[in-house]
């Protein structure tokens, strides 16, 4: 990778992958690509390119992809589970035709594309515990119905066309520096704003739940490793299962007070995103990408729960 574009780098995950890709690729481009309404600020601004980028307009796509020489697509553009099921033509305008977009682009132009999927994809039919990597795929919400369909459509286009199409299914995101955008899983970073203000947290979320999560700079580092990893050794390009850690809410208040022992929580439980939650895998197994493509997660509970906590306390303080 050399040129890259971001689309949705001002996202919960595009911010941080943006800023991360630059880093590590200080000789090439990476086009922080944005819409109107969540144009790049700060240090994302100001440290490359940036270019409106509407996943839904496939000739301002094709413009980037020109005008930089892009060879590699992060197409980060999605409504998550708990906006989609609120707006669900728009999440399958833009999970779906946007992903079409990408695709032709890239056929046309030879790009390489990375397009994140989710434990979304599984459905209560599903094995919950250790969910296998290729099971059954049923989802019960929008957002999931756009990751299955995302997930085919990409195979096929590798298939049909040769376009290196590769993914992975993300857990939920937790991180310290980008708020999340309304999905499932947004709990587990809402509670430790409230643990560092000292506030009581009212989870949405009931006892007993479990779901996958992981620490944004593990995320990070799967889809950079993942876009980098040797071809033939990849047998599942779309997608790949990827876990780091796996809690209900009473696991992870405990380990939040650990480090404040005064934290308090209580239930108020949301119908909408506990339905989604209970069709959700309690667990993931990750051993097809370990062994195709090497990843390992660095952060643990214990580890992402003190590192959180610490930043966010650095964070808060300064308004």
């Amino acid at each position: 990778m050399k040129n890259i574009l971001i689309i949705g780098s001002t996202g919960q995950i595009g911010s941080e992958l943006t800023m991360e890709l630059r880093k590590r690729y200080p000789h090439g481009v990476v086009v922080a690509g944005y819409i109107a309404g969540a144009e790049p600020e700060g240090a994302l601004l100001e440290t490359g390119p940036a270019a409106p980028a509407d996943v839904t307009d496939a000739w301002q796509i094709a413009g980037i992809v020109t005008r930089y020489n892009i060879d590699t697509i992060y197409n980060l553009a999605a409504l998550l589970s708990k906006v989609a099921e609120e707006k669900p033509q728009a999440a399958w305008k833009i999970g779906v035709e946007g992903l079409f977009n990408v695709l032709e682009i890239a056929r046309e132009r030879h790009c390489a594309v990375f397009t994140p999927s989710s434990i979304g994809v599984f459905g209560s039919d599903t094995p919950k515990d250790k969910t296998p990597q290729d099971t059954i795929r049923n989802p019960q919400t929008m957002y999931g119905v756009t990751k299955v369909s995302g997930e085919l459509l990409s195979d096929y286009y590798f298939k049909r066309f040769g376009v290196d199409t590769r993914s992975v299914r993300f857990p939920g995101i937790i991180s310290s520096a980008t708020l999340p955008g309304g999905g499932t899983t947004d709990y587990a970073v809402n509670i430790f704003y409230s643990a560092v203000k000292g506030e009581k947290f009212l989870c949405p979320i009931a006892a007993g739940t479990f779901m996958d999560m992981m620490y944004m700079p593990d995320a990070l580092n799967a889809a950079i490793k993942l876009m980098e990893a040797d071809p033939a050794k990849l047998v599942h390009r779309n997608a790949f299962n990827i876990t780091a850690m796996s809690f209900d809410p009473e696991i992870l208040s405990a380990q939040i007070r650990k480090h404040a022992p005064n934290f308090r929580m209580e239930y108020s439980i949301n119908p909408v995103l506990q339905s989604i939650a209970e069709s959700w895998p309690d667990s993931l197994d990750d051993a097809c990408a370990r062994m195709e493509w090497g990843w390992m997660p660095e952060y643990d509970l214990e580890t992402m729960t003190k590192d959180m906590l610490d930043k966010l306390k650095i964070k808060l303080s300064h308004g």
